[in-house]
């Protein structure tokens, strides 16, 4: 078996690849945050496998390959534990009482319209997975945790991360909106950005232009932390997937070896390391600048795996495949941001 120093040839070349794509992308989502460099990162590299057909084809020349896989499976799991450095802990225990319940009630509903939605639709397991991770966890970040432990293929997870961001770019300009229109309070439509709302960045903006509104900053907080409470059920989430994947695998008639798809092989063990990083974050004193400075690495190393993503696309075959996963992440939406309203009105929360 190879060593990784071995290795390290054979892989730098697509790594590098993808690091010269990411940089433009990551600059140019930091210019457009509705946007974000993910997406930005898995449209170049979709534009670029376009140009490079033997990329998508999956037929490139093997150093560069196995540099462009390398980054879309291991390098995105390590940008799953850097994440973790900027989840206080305390905040979210304290947030978490109050947006608990609406979450519980917002995931189920995710999950059981995916479930028949995507099963009516026939769209493939994995994708609908994705979509239903993405549309009631925090998109982009729920999907890059979940793709390794359920073996999606590029395509899916390029599915996917398209459909979310749709919604994600509607929700940022219909959201307020609709919050005035329903006579919301400012805590009230914190929690309904929080947790119906797919990307981080998406709640941050639609929350941002409520508070410029109310002349205050108390949706932009409130909302802010909800998500990232949100964001913590990427634990459960995975680990379940994980176990459902695993068993699935060993009841397959395909006759691959039953310990190849053992727990402890299929097992997310980089939301371990999530989990470790959080608890480091919130309890280790370290300053707060450091923390940011490792999540901006974490989400940099995310738009470098989006963009692997995009290159091993096959845009065509993702153009003739599209409508399908979007109108499976619209009714997802609905229902998630139909069910917050009516827990969070049984709640008086509004």
């Amino acid at each position: 078996m190879e060593s990784f120093s071995e290795k390290v040839p054979q892989i730098l070349p697509g790594i590098l690849l993808c690091l010269l794509i990411a940089f433009p992308a990551w600059f140019l989502g930091k210019a457009f945050p509705i946007i974000g460099g993910p997406v930005f990162g898995i449209v170049f590299g979709m534009l670029l496998a376009m140009l490079l057909p033997n990329i998508a084809e999956k037929k490139i020349v093997k150093p560069l390959g196995f540099g462009i896989k390398y980054t879309s499976k291991k390098i995105l799991q390590y940008a799953i534990i850097l994440l973790g450095f900027e989840m206080n802990l305390f905040n979210i225990i304290k947030v978490g009482g109050q947006s608990l319940l609406v979450m519980l009630f917002t995931l189920s509903a995710s999950f059981i319209t995916a479930y028949f939605v995507g099963k009516r639709l026939g769209i493939k397991a994995n994708t609908t997975v994705l979509i239903g991770v993405g549309t009631s966890i925090c998109g982009g970040s729920a999907i890059a945790a979940t793709a390794p432990v359920i073996q999606a293929e590029d395509d899916e997870v390029a599915h996917a991360i398209s459909t979310i961001f749709l919604f994600n770019i509607i929700a940022v300009f219909i959201f307020p909106f609709l919050g005035r229109l329903l006579g919301m309070s400012d805590l009230g439509f914190g929690m309904w950005a929080g947790t119906a709302i797919n990307d981080t960045s998406s709640v941050v903006a639609a929350a941002s232009s409520w508070s410029s509104v109310a002349g205050n900053n108390t949706a932009l907080s409130f909302a802010t932390i909800v998500k990232l409470t949100r964001t913590l059920m990427i634990v459960p989430i995975t680990l379940v997937l994980a176990i459902y994947t695993s068993k699935k695998k060993k009841r397959s008639p395909k006759g691959e070896a039953l310990e190849q798809y053992s727990f402890v092989k299929i097992f997310p063990w980089f939301i371990i390391g999530f989990i470790g990083a959080a608890i480091i974050g919130t309890f280790f004193g370290i300053a707060p600048t450091i923390l940011s400075g490792l999540g901006q690495i974490g989400k940099f190393l995310i738009v470098m795996a989006m963009t692997a993503i995009g290159l091993n696309t096959h845009l065509k075959k993702l153009i003739s495949n599209g409508f399908k996963p979007i109108l499976l992440g619209l009714c997802c939406w609905f229902v998630v941001a139909v069910v917050s309203l009516i827990v969070q009105t049984l709640m008086n929360f509004v």
